[in-house]
């Protein structure tokens, strides 16, 4: 039988986009290193602690209002057809295509002053640009739960909200827990939109803009780091414990 190289080719060619996502990491962590006096300083700043304690603190509430309404929202358009289900589904979507500064004027028209500046319209940003994350990722989990499953729990007497949160939501939960992981990736690296609604309170990632443009590449390059280290470690984390749940379940 013929030696087939086709998953090696396949590989070299995949290669590239890995080599092209990891070598901008190991080169700013390297050059940060030779630099270690600036890091130091910046971690000491508290006008860099602030702006990173708000970013972690509202990419959170984000993740968990996705949750809160995204899930039920997945769990409806995985078992219900319904008319317009279709549109409900594009609008979902909707948020991935538009650039994000268009979603800051979109938002900021809508509800003008009521977000302007503040911590509600960060939140409200990053909740546009990512809730859709958590929307599908629940909608696609709740579509591998067997409805079969779900019937006999109701047989036994169970109602439908209870077999939700003994029966659907368990089986779902890594592919939930991925979504809401996605949701807050994406909330804490959202800028464009956060730029035009509330560029104050400061997050990390407008401080790393407003340093770039008034002190340049050295004085921004060390908030990026200690972003892009906290980032990482949490969203590697939070992915390890998805990873033993979805195993166990196993």
């Amino acid at each position: 039988m013929r030696r087939d190289y086709t998953l090696y080719f396949f590989a070299s060619l995949g290669s590239f986009l890995i080599v092209y996502i990891a070598l901008p990491l190991v080169v700013i962590f390297a050059k940060q290193l030779s630099d270690l006096g600036m890091l130091v300083k910046t971690l000491h700043d508290p006008y860099v602690t602030e702006a990173l304690r708000n970013s972690l603190l509202t990419a959170t509430a984000t993740a968990l209002i996705a949750l809160l309404f995204g899930v039920p929202l997945g769990y409806v358009l995985a078992r219900r057809d319904f008319p317009g289900k279709s549109l409900v589904q594009a609008l979902v979507d909707v948020p991935i295509v538009i650039p994000h500064s268009v979603v800051g004027i979109m938002l900021l028209v809508t509800f003008s002053n009521a977000i302007l500046d503040s911590y509600t319209g960060i939140i409200a940003a990053m909740l546009f640009v990512s809730a859709p994350f958590t929307i599908n990722a629940a909608r696609d989990g709740f579509l591998a739960v067997d409805e079969k499953v779900e019937a006999v729990a109701r047989t036994l007497g169970a109602s439908r909200l209870r077999v939700f949160f003994s029966v659907s939501l368990p089986i779902a939960f890594p592919s939930v827990a991925s979504g809401a992981i996605m949701t807050w990736a994406r909330a804490i690296s959202e800028v464009g939109a956060i730029l035009i609604v509330a560029y104050y309170p400061k997050t990390a990632q407008v401080l790393v803009m407003e340093y770039f443009n008034n002190y340049g590449l050295r004085a921004s390059r060390p908030i990026s780091v200690i972003l892009i280290a906290i980032s990482l470690t949490i969203f590697v984390l939070l992915r390890w414990i998805v990873g033993r749940s979805a195993n166990a379940q196993g």
